[in-house]
């Protein structure tokens, strides 16, 4: 399994395009569209929003499991992009027949909440109805890729569902009304175009763990905007941490090995929030611009700050990572002296433990310890030994504060460009 730790953007498709090869089957467990996936090979940048990276190992099997909301233009432009790539979809994607759809409705609700907040209150979704998906679905009012299969459920369905949402729409946000046939001719179309895909994944992924397939489970966006262990209410709408992917597959905790999390060789986050370690100055500007830290889904500019490692020592703790997967370690090439948090300073006291609510994470001020930086390029290392002396006491640290052990280490954007520890 593979978790984000941070606040998402660790560069989880990277590692899962590397791995890829190794496993017969990627599955994506939750959220939507509104997380992008870089992947670079080849000479060439791909981003995914839907479909798990593995796709570029011509090998692999990617299925899209039953706890991701699924944008129907989104899903089938990717398909096209990834067929013009020169990879086969057909055969090799599988999408569960109990994930939840992606309306209209869902994407002007969404929009025009967000709207309505002002300032510090706004939550910095992407305006991609994930939210308002997510809500239908626990409310139990959701459209899933089933009922796709039944037209008279469909057409039942959301004319039900329009009738209450035309009425927060026009009433409420004094806009125009959606129309209800105009969904649903759209949506027929969709199933047509879907119907090769489907298939009931959690027997799928069940039956081939016990034929002794290899499952990796890839999560979107990270353990800091996890809806129940996240920093509430500035968080995504699903379970990115470990216990998600169980519910989000249907695969059972008793098949996960290996929890492998994904972090930064330093901090950013997107859209509002606290954030401890937020730079507003010279050396978080540069972060993000030799980074590139610009959101792969939306194209906002992202915030920066140095690694936090109490925001990590929690995020392990949730999802009980066993090793760590440090990226964009190249970064950090440039900086003469790097900063590590190590505690939080509150109210005159140094707490250690990571706060969720906002109220206390608002007001705490990061504690830093100060390490040597390399001042050189490990972009051609390809083993521990072979990296910068700094370098390697940089990570070395990290395990030891972490107590985890750090396995995987990108130095560079390239497939290639990745050492083993």
């Amino acid at each position: 399994m593979l978790v984000g730790t941070q606040f998402g953007d660790e560069g989880k498709g990277k590692l899962v395009d590397y791995l890829s090869d190794q496993y017969d089957i990627v599955v994506r467990y939750q959220g939507g569209a509104n997380a992008g996936h870089t992947i670079c090979f080849d000479g060439k940048t791909v981003v995914l929003h839907l479909i798990p990276s593995g796709i570029f190992n011509k090998d692999c099997i990617c299925v899209i499991g039953n706890g991701v909301v699924i944008d129907p233009n989104a899903l089938m432009d990717e398909i096209k992009k990834v067929e013009e790539l020169g990879y086969d979809v057909k055969g090799r994607l599988y999408i569960s027949h109990n994930a939840h759809l992606i309306m209209p409705y869902h994407k002007r609700l969404d929009s025009l909440s967000e709207s309505c907040l002002s300032g510090d209150n706004k939550i910095g979704t992407t305006g991609r109805g994930i939210g308002p998906s997510y809500e239908d679905k626990f409310a139990r009012k959701g459209i899933r890729v089933v009922d796709l299969l039944n037209r008279d459920v469909l057409k039942e369905k959301l004319r039900e569902n329009l009738a209450a949402k035309n009425k927060l729409i026009s009433k409420v946000y004094e806009q125009e009304e959606i129309d209800v046939e105009a969904i649903i001719r759209e949506y027929e179309e969709f199933d047509k175009a879907i119907d090769p895909y489907v298939t009931n994944t959690q027997l799928y992924l069940n039956r081939q763990i016990k034929a002794g397939k290899t499952v990796l489970l890839e999560g979107a966006q990270g353990c800091l905007l996890d809806v129940d262990h996240g920093t509430y209410p500035f968080v995504t709408s699903s379970n990115p941490t470990s216990g998600g992917a169980c519910t989000g597959s249907g695969v059972a905790p008793n098949h996960v090995g290996k929890i492998i999390g994904v972090c930064k060789a330093y901090t950013t986050r997107v859209g509002n929030g606290d954030f401890p370690t937020e730079l507003d100055d010279e050396t978080g500007e540069a972060l993000g611009r030799i980074g590139c830290e610009f959101g792969a889904t939306t194209g906002r500019k992202r915030r920066c700050g140095w690694i936090d490692l109490v925001a990590l020592r929690y995020s392990l703790t949730v999802s009980g990572v066993t090793e760590l997967a440090l990226t964009k370690l190249d970064v950090l090439d440039t900086f003469e002296e790097i900063k590590v948090c190590t505690s939080y300073m509150l109210d005159g006291k140094e707490i250690h433990d990571f706060p969720t609510e906002h109220q206390t994470l608002s007001q705490v001020r990061p504690v830093y310890k100060s390490l040597k930086g390399w001042m050189a390029s490990n972009a051609n290392a390809r083993s521990f030994s072979e990296l910068h002396p700094n370098t390697q006491a940089y990570i070395t640290y990290l395990e030891e504060a972490l107590e985890v052990p750090v396995t995987f280490i990108s130095v560079g954007p390239g497939r290639e460009e990745t050492v083993f520890k």
